[in-house]
This record gives structure tokens, sequence and C-alpha cells, in this order.
């Protein structure tokens, strides 16, 4: 077990849309020891809704197929600004109102996300990453962090492409309309014991049908009836979910970290994306799931084929997106493939 460790640097980070953020704080967690070279450290970058306690969601890295050895690896996570995880977000107290940020807080860029970790990497000395391993959001982190940290050894990206893609884009703001639909929004500034509780777990419920298949679903619920409800076991699921993150996610941070994937596009402001990716030279593994409906496989393939020294992988599973929280067997047959 690993404990939520805290940092606050003694500096002021500025996004990249300008806002200044006056000693921010990050959350983390870590496994294993840091060598003396501090070179065994393998970064791994979490989800939209994920925080930094890899045992809660990626518990697979942790079992007997893991080729991650914690008696000789380092291993980092560290919750996203913008998060409701214990790094600086919209309901940290702006030092110049002493009132919480709400709906104040600015927009993270996928890139502000990577200097905003290297603040950390930098505080801890660290010389290299062995290895930095995300999936969906996290994997857009890691792509950047690949381009943009020369530390950077070995990259892993799984269930996402190149940039967010007009698809992923509309999935997100459709979700973020039924926070704008919600009274108690009122543009981000409620009260925090009084929450969009309606507004998000709508939101919670559409991506629910992103994450998954037809064919999962089918298996799982055919059409049959909640009795107790008197309503369809899907719509009691789908009910279920939503309540269940309201119980442990904020509208606010919903709303931002969507719109931090939204930034995804590694050409904004530089030069083509095959000059981009071209220019990449660390080993690359890129595994797609071949039931994704939110990035398709062909996202992933296009990817693999632009990065010089990249290896693709699929995934075959029902499970569809959410495939990277759960075919582990999968996808840590992959890494070991590629790390050895």
């Amino acid at each position: 077990m690993s404990e939520l460790k805290k940092y606050i640097f003694n500096t002021t980070f500025t996004t990249e849309s300008g806002f200044e953020l006056e000693n921010p704080e990050v959350a983390y967690h870590t496994w294993g020891n840091l060598n003396k070279r501090k070179n065994n450290v393998v970064l791994v970058i979490h989800a939209l809704t994920g925080n930094s306690n890899l045992e809660d969601w990626f518990s697979g890295f942790f079992d007997s197929s893991s080729p991650i050895d914690l008696e000789k690896d380092f291993v980092i996570c560290m919750n996203i600004p913008g998060s409701c995880y214990g790094s600086v977000g919209p309901w940290s107290i702006n030092p110049k109102s002493g009132k919480p940020y709400q709906g104040d807080f600015p927009i993270f860029t996928i890139r502000d996300i990577v200097r905003f970790q290297q603040l950390l990497l930098n505080e801890l000395e660290i010389t290299e990453v062995k290895l930095v391993l995300g999936g969906s959001m996290g994997g857009m982190v890691a792509l950047e962090f690949a381009i943009m940290d020369d530390r950077i050894r070995k990259s892993c990206m799984v269930a996402m492409g190149k940039s967010h893609s007009p698809w992923a884009i509309g999935i997100s703001e459709t979700q973020r309309q039924a926070l704008y639909a919600d009274p108690i929004w009122n543009g981000g500034f409620y009260e925090h014991d009084n929450p969009p509780k309606n507004g998000l777990s709508a939101a919670r419920a559409m991506a629910m049908l992103t994450y998954r298949t037809p064919q999962n679903y089918q298996e799982k619920f055919q059409r049959n009836v909640n009795s107790e409800k008197n309503i369809f076991e899907v719509e009691s699921y789908l009910q279920y979910q939503g309540l269940k993150l309201v119980e442990r996610f904020d509208a606010l941070t919903y709303d931002r970290m969507t719109r931090s994937m939204d930034t995804h596009d590694i050409s904004r402001d530089r030069e083509s994306f095959e000059e981009v990716l071209g220019k990449l030279k660390t080993p690359v593994l890129v595994i797609g799931i071949d039931s994704d409906l939110l990035y398709p496989t062909y996202e992933q393939k296009e990817l693999a084929d632009l990065i010089p020294n990249a290896i693709y992988k699929e995934i075959n599973s029902i499970y569809g997106h959410d495939a990277f929280l759960i075919e582990f067997g999968q996808i840590n047959e992959a890494l070991e493939e590629f790390l050895n």
C-alpha cells in the first residue's frame, strides 16, 4: 500500500492561457524505491476520473504478471491538476481572493499537465524515466511527455490518438451540456456541498455508453427488467453509475478535465503531425482496443505508423474503451515483450 503524498511548489505556475497559480500543490503516490542514480522511474498517468493511487484503478500493475518490478522500479503517479483528488484544482483557495477558484479555474492543456508534472520530477531530481505509461487521457499526456521531456526512455500509450478527434470532442461536449443544463451549475460557481448532481450523473451515464460496446450491453443486460424499480436493467445500471460518480467526483473537475482532453493536438503551434512524430526517436508501444468506440483502432495504428520506432499491439475485448482498465493480462503481456 502507498500513502498519498503532497508537495507545494515554491513557484508560480503559468498555464498556456496565461493564468498564474501561486505555489500550486501536487498530490501523488509512489511505490518502490528511487535508486541512487534516480533513473529507475516508471511514470504512470491516470485517466479522466482516475487518481494517483494506481492500486485503486490499475491493480493489474501489481500482480505477478506485471513486467514492472517494485523491487527494482520506482513507480510514481501524480494527480492531474484540475482534478479533485489533491492537486491544485477548482476548489483550491485562490490566494488573491481567499476563496476557491471555482469557475475561474483555468483549463490545463495536455502540455500544461506535462510541464506541471515535470516540476515534481525536477524536485525529486529524476534523471531518467525508463517508462511513461498512460491510457485514454493518460495516453495523451504520455505522448506529450515523450515529445517534451528528453528524460523519457520508453513510452506506452493506450486507446488515444495524435489529437482529440471531432467525434471525441463532440461526445465530451454533449456531457458538458448536461452539466450546464443543471440549474445548480451557475457557470461553475456553486456551493461545494450543493453540487449539480443531476448534471454530473447524466454526463456520466452518457459516457458509460461510449466506454463499453453494444455486445457487452447485450450480454450483460439483454432486455431484462429490474422488478424493484420497474425499469430496464440497463436503465438501472446507468442511473447507478451516474450516482456512483457523483459520490466521488466533482462537476467542475469533469468540465475542466474534458476540456483539457480537447486541447490534445501534438501539431498545435508546431510542425505537421508527420514532422513532429517523425522526430520522436524513443521506442514507443501503442496499444489499441479492437472494440473501442471512443478512440477507434485506426487512431492508434495511424499514431504507430507516424512514429519511427513504434510497435502497435491490439487488445481483443468486448469491453470497448474500458478494456484498458480491465484487460490487464493482455496489456502486461504486450508491455513485457516491449520492455524486454
